[in-house]
């Protein structure tokens, strides 16, 4: 009996390959970091053909790595960055990938706000457009780039992708569809009127067929078992959005849990029975096959200290330590005082302001790396603790969470995260949340496991707990009050410095 489980997790930046046995440790891992291609300001894509090509090195390697018979892999699940626009044209050819920190479309999600269509998408799909959205995007791309968007064949998302490499089906499933406002969620299906609220009623046949993301999509075709290694006929899942594959990857399964994952995103997340709360969200998303997800979601996480350590500190420190712990070294030595500076991680915008930007604010010649560092950590989490204020007004309670992402793996930065937010914070064993919850998803498939929550029972386990310093709680009180107070104040800046690099660059607002 096949006894293994191959989770993939397609992030914005790394393609990852994981080999799990039933009880979730892992036999191997192989990753790859893949090119963004920034032809023009607030234009984020990936080269498709690249993309493949790191997806089926990784599955090679990592079968290599793990020493297996390929034919012991029971089945394979996917996870994969959501919304973005992964299409292929009309003969199934890969198109254009435009990943999830893009801003292209935010004058055109300021008309639509100035029209009020969120007012008509936000009951149907429990979402208002925004820059990166994949409906947004797709209107964006009929409007401006109408060439390209004649050549759609089909739209879905990064999994997906890689789910139609392997298995040669174009499909989707209900995590990602929703959580891209795509999919009237009570209904669970797409809807005509809600498409056409995005001027997109004319797109429908550019939706794939829908299936629960522990369905099978298909099977590893033969051709892809030669250039991979793979056991062709392997069951390959529909698979899962990554936030919701990360949720369930750090034991977060059952209503009323909780997660928050500091990757490329700020992910701030709530298992519900239905999909309605006393108030607005910014997503949400389907979680099995009868609950769902609320979120509070923006680009304004993690990524912010890869682009410090990526500038300031790779080749500047000593090569046998890690730059990340290098940095986080310098945080923790750093007692915290009330004059130290703060910092907005808006690198990649704001969640419903594409004209945000990052900065630091309150610097003195008495401050270091350290206090820089710090201010880093400390405003990445004020913007997890703005987006889970928003969650609790909207009437989900929870009293801890999961910390899941790269941000989990240091050791100062979970206890931040308890501090800011006030709550415990746990992290799971498993880095790799976003593949071991993919894997969860194939086991489920194929029958090793009866649902998400018997699967995350026997793969997932618990390393880390950090409790809230109650001295601290004032201090960061204090500190948030500023950090809002600043970003209200300069909101108006950055729409005017907006406005100047479009008119230096040609670009239309």
């Amino acid at each position: 009996m096949a006894k293994y489980l191959l989770g993939l997790d397609a992030g914005n930046t790394v393609i990852k390959a994981l080999i799990f046995d039933l009880e979730g440790r892992e036999l191997a891992y192989a990753g790859q970091e893949g090119k963004s291609r920034m032809p023009r300001p607030g234009h984020v894509e990936r080269d498709l053909g690249e993309f493949w090509e790191n997806a089926k090195r990784v599955i090679a390697a990592c079968l290599d790595k793990a020493g297996i018979a390929a034919s012991d892999i029971a089945a394979i699940g996917c996870a994969g960055h959501g919304n973005g626009l992964y299409a292929l044209d009309r003969e199934g050819e890969p198109l254009i990938g435009i990943q999830s920190i893009d801003t292209r479309a935010t004058g055109l999600v300021e008309e639509w706000a100035a029209q009020g269509v969120g007012d008509r998408t936000y009951p149907i799909g429990r979402q208002r457009p925004w820059p990166a959205q994949t409906p947004t995007l797709l209107a964006w791309l009929k409007r401006s780039e109408p060439a390209l968007f004649q050549r759609i064949g089909t739209v879905f998302f990064a999994k997906d992708f890689v789910v139609n490499r392997l298995t040669g089906k174009r499909i989707s499933e209900m995590s990602d569809m929703s959580g891209a406002g795509l999919l009237d969620l009570a209904a669970r299906r797409y809807d005509r009127t809600l498409m056409e609220a995005y001027s997109l009623g004319h797109c429908m046949n550019l939706l794939p067929p829908l299936i629960e993301s522990a369905d099978i999509a298909g099977t590893v075709t033969q051709a892809v078992a030669l250039e991979t290694g793979l056991a062709a006929g392997t069951p390959v899942v529909g698979g899962l959005f990554d936030v919701v594959a990360s949720a369930l990857g750090s034991g977060v399964s059952r209503t009323g849990s909780a997660s928050v994952i500091a990757g490329t995103w700020s992910i701030n997340q709530v298992v519900i029975d239905g999909p309605d709360l006393d108030g607005p969200v910014f997503m949400s998303s389907t979680f099995d096959r009868t609950r769902y997800m609320a979120m509070e979601n923006s680009a304004t996480s993690a990524a912010n200290l890869e682009w410090l350590v990526r500038e300031f500190f790779e080749g500047a420190h000593d090569e046998s330590v890690s730059p990340f712990d290098a940095c986080c070294a310098l945080a923790a030595a750093i007692t915290p005082a009330a004059d130290d500076p703060l910092y907005h991680p808006y690198l990649y915008g704001a969640q419903q302001d594409g004209h945000a930007r990052a900065g630091f604010y309150g610097m003195a010649g008495w401050h270091t790396k350290g206090h820089l560092i710090r201010a880093l950590l400390e405003g990445v989490a004020f913007g997890h603790r703005q987006h889970i204020e928003t969650i609790r007004k909207a009437g989900a309670r929870f009293e801890e969470t999961v910390l899941s992402g790269g941000g989990s793996r240091s050791m100062l930065w979970p206890q931040i995260f308890a501090d800011v937010l006030g709550v415990p914070v746990s992290v799971a064993v498993s880095r790799e949340t976003g593949a071991l919850g993919a894997a969860i998803a194939a086991g489920t498939g194929v029958g090793l496991f009866a649902d998400f929550t018997e699967g995350a029972n026997a793969m997932v386990r618990s390393d880390r707990h950090y409790r809230p310093n109650a001295a601290m709680a004032a201090h960061y009180d204090r500190r948030y009050a500023l950090y809002t107070d600043i970003a209200a104040a300069m909101t108006p800046l950055w729409r005017r410095l907006s406005a100047a690099d479009n008119a230096a660059t040609g670009v239309a607002a």
